[in-house]
């Protein structure tokens, strides 16, 4: 039997935890028409590289509910392991094999280096790197793979952004033909356009960084000896647009959701889940909470998060078909779950990619109903002033952010006027940073912010 290849491109946690077990589910059904290969474009994670290597590829997941039921699954369906190298050879040559039908990736929000106008930040080190030859983004890599793929005469393929960007697959789209186009690269375009399609996806499971004890946990409950296990919370989704260019995987059969279009479920997810999670995330943060589950259940935090959801997200959304209070109010529930131990510092990363792409909008659909979003606000004013922290050297942990421009950020709260200076970014809010309004809002729920947290 021939089999297919699924390549991946950012091998972290959440990847383990959600897409390989999907199509381990497979495999564990008798369907071995698939496996996946997987690498990573940076080098910062070799070391979970090489443990898999030594075990074949296989790795225990660890799930646990809120009430503490926990479940144990050795995942057998990354078969393939690309080591690392400068060049990114291997990944490459990977995806410009025939057998290569969907390369799929997950490099989070910032690696896609997109604007609040959906266009790409040229002036950004590795993009402008890429743009002159180089392979640090997803761009520069998946350039080298479809010129290769072309060389080779390897046929058509799926490219599939598993990453909480909105309206994703059309996003990276988007953003690969600009590259192109900058790189003058005619003959790579009109082959993507008559090769490959992008589908929207929504993926949903809470991944934290895996604990220190798990390894030991996991050799007490399997016998396993695993050197990179994972853990997750036991709620699972994943909702893809049945658009693969080629042949794909039975994915319905072991539960995604293959649907005409995305775009409700991740609106809904976007907004309701991922906003309210760094919301949540940043508050704890300032108030002296280290996980998740400690600043949700944090009455004055829940309630920022919940009149968020309540009182602008869902009128934003309307009737769009999913039940949004109860989708709210399991996404709270989840975030209570004791035993996942997600740390703030994790969920907190990337505020400068998230508040255009996650929160922006609904303030700026508030506008357009003639409502002031007072909820909303308190997300970026919560963030400015977890930032002022990060500018005083007072956050107890490392802020990692994929486009953080330190000295700009330095000097935005050494001027007169931090404020003003936040809330005319358009970089952040968009047609919002030309408005008076606006400026005033967010100096109130700054002032709210810090009454919060005393």
């Amino acid at each position: 039997m021939t089999t297919n290849t699924w390549l991946h491109i950012g091998l972290g946690s959440f990847h383990r935890a959600h897409q390989a077990w999907y199509l381990h589910r497979l495999i564990a059904q008798g369907d071995t028409r698939w496996h996946i290969a997987a690498g990573n474009i940076r080098n910062d994670a070799e070391h979970v590289v090489a443990a898999l290597t030594a075990q074949k590829g296989r790795y225990v997941l660890e799930t646990v509910s809120p009430e503490g039921e926990r479940a144990y699954e050795e995942i057998t369906s990354i078969q393939k392991l690309l080591p690392w190298q400068a060049d990114l050879q291997p990944l490459i040559s990977e995806g410009a094999k025939p057998e290569t039908k969907v390369i799929a990736f997950t490099v989070t929000e910032a690696g896609y280096y997109l604007n609040t106008s959906h266009r790409l930040e040229v002036a950004n080190v590795d993009l402008a790197g890429d743009l002159k030859g180089g392979n640090k983004t997803i761009y520069g890599v998946i350039t080298r793979i479809l010129e290769q793929r072309m060389a080779n005469g390897a046929g058509p393929l799926t490219l599939l952004n598993c990453d909480n960007v909105r309206h994703n697959g059309e996003r990276f789209h988007d953003g690969l033909v600009e590259f192109l186009e900058l790189c003058g690269k005619q003959p790579v375009i009109a082959w993507l356009a008559a090769n490959a399609t992008c589908p929207n996806t929504m993926v949903d499971r809470i991944t934290p960084r895996p604990a220190a004890d798990l390894p030991a946990r996991i050799k007490a409950q399997t016998g396993i000896d695993d050197n990179a296990p994972v853990m997750g919370e036991t709620f699972i989704q994943w909702v893809v647009e049945d658009t693969f260019r080629d042949v794909r995987p039975d994915l319905e059969a072991v539960g995604v959701e293959m649907v005409e279009s995305v775009i409700p479920y991740e609106e809904a997810k976007i907004r309701i889940l991922n906003a309210s999670h760094s919301c949540i995330a940043w508050a704890g943060t300032l108030m002296g909470r280290t996980f998740i589950h400690e600043s949700t259940l944090t009455d004055a935090i829940y309630a920022v998060a919940d009149r968020y959801v309540t009182e602008d997200v869902i009128p934003s959304l309307g009737d769009n078909g999913i039940d949004l209070p109860t989708y709210r109010d399991v996404v709270l529930k989840r975030f209570t779950n004791p035993y996942i131990e997600d740390t703030n510092q994790r969920v907190a990363a990337d505020g400068f990619s998230k508040i255009p792409a996650m929160m922006t909008p609904t303030m700026i659909e508030c506008y357009q109903r003639g409502t002031v979003p007072h909820a909303t606000a308190m997300l970026p004013a919560l963030f400015f002033v977890f930032m002022e922290q990060w500018h005083k050297g007072l956050l107890p942990y490392e802020y990692q952010d994929g486009i953080l421009d330190a000295n700009a950020v330095h000097a935005m709260f050494n001027a007169e006027d931090p404020v003003a200076l936040y809330a005319g970014d358009k970089a952040l809010f968009g047609e919002l940073a030309q408005r008076d309004d606006f400026t005033a809002l967010l100096r109130e729920k700054i002032q709210a912010v810090y009454s919060l947290i005393r």
